[in-house]
């Protein structure tokens, strides 16, 4: 375990005892030992696969690949270059690419999005900040590597090298965040950011994909999301669904569903529904979830080396 993962450990604890003794004078909650039952909508969580490439030990993204089928995107945690794995759900090493113009100060997770004209894209998202230090947060946005016979089983030694990426640096109307959760809109294209807070609900900030300019954008804060845990805001990871009517987050231990109501048309409404928790197995430090592309699947692993590939299917 790295030190950057035993700090964050160490937080996670002592966020969690600091909010139960708040709690404690103030009314009963709910917390991880004594969690609420799971989406009923949901199959139990089954591994199917293990993450077989030596230089993924810290798995903290995972997005499904809107143009390839059975390929999975992820990215190291910390202590890495501008590297990103892809995987089946197997887990089995489909290649080891090096994101050009782009760099890796703390890529937290991983999203895919499909453009109007076909061509798939995936987003990085550097935006983590345990030191709450200074300076603009950034997203990279790469054409997605082309799996083939030549990239397989390639690692960190001999990667392939990507397009060159296009970013787009941004900043918090108040404060600097602490940032793990990284999704896109399947069709409007629209980037939300959802913060790690220890003691807070998470805050949603909104940005517009533009890529490629000098221009600092100024996120939007448009709401927060709230998840049955304690702590009720420490998200690590999340996904919106291909048809935009679901997202999950997740936290270190459970996944959490948002689902938009019938007949709402407006995306940003999903942030003001209640999420449902949905079971993702065991998974020691569980920082990337995603959706198959089927829409109907849940994926998720955990940080580790040959971390399991565990897979939560709609009934």
């Amino acid at each position: 375990m790295s030190s950057k993962t035993i700090a964050k450990f160490s937080a996670f604890v002592i966020s969690i005892l600091t909010t139960t003794i708040c709690f404690s004078g103030c009314g009963a909650v709910t917390s991880n030992s004594q969690r609420p039952a799971a989406n009923d909508v949901f199959m139990p969580p089954k591994v199917i696969g293990k993450i077989s490439n030596p230089d993924v030990t810290e798995a903290s993204g995972l997005a499904a690949s809107k143009c390839q089928p059975d390929v999975f995107w992820t990215q190291n945690d910390s202590g890495d270059e501008n590297f990103i794995y892809a995987i089946n759900s197997a887990g089995d090493n489909l290649g080891t690419f090096r994101v050009l113009n782009a760099v890796n100060d703390d890529w937290e997770d991983i999203a895919e999005f499909k453009d109007a004209s076909g061509k798939c894209y995936v987003y990085l998202g550097d935006t983590g900040n345990n030191s709450d230090d200074g300076g603009a947060a950034a997203i990279y946005r790469v054409a997605e590597p082309v799996i083939s016979g030549s990239t397989r089983g390639t690692t960190t030694k001999n990667a392939v090298p990507t397009e060159p990426a296009q970013a787009l640096k941004f900043s918090y109307p108040e404060k600097v965040r602490d940032a793990e959760t990284l999704m896109v809109h399947p069709s409007t294209g629209d980037i939300y950011v959802l913060s790690k807070n220890k003691t807070e609900p998470s805050d949603v900030y909104k940005l517009s994909p533009a890529f490629g300019t000098n221009t600092v954008q100024k996120a939007v804060r448009i709401a927060e999301v709230r998840v049955p845990s304690i702590p009720i805001g420490l998200l690590t990871g999340g996904d919106i669904s291909p048809d935009a009517r679901r997202v999950v987050v997740c936290d270190y231990v459970d996944g959490f569903e948002l689902t938009l109501p019938a007949g709402d048309n407006n995306f940003d409404d999903i942030w003001r529904q209640q999420p449902v928790r949905v079971d993702l197995g065991k998974r020691d430090t569980g920082e990337a979830v995603a959706y198959g592309s089927d829409g109907s699947t849940i994926y998720a692993t955990t940080e580790g080396k040959k971390a399991p590939i565990i897979e939560v299917r709609r009934k």
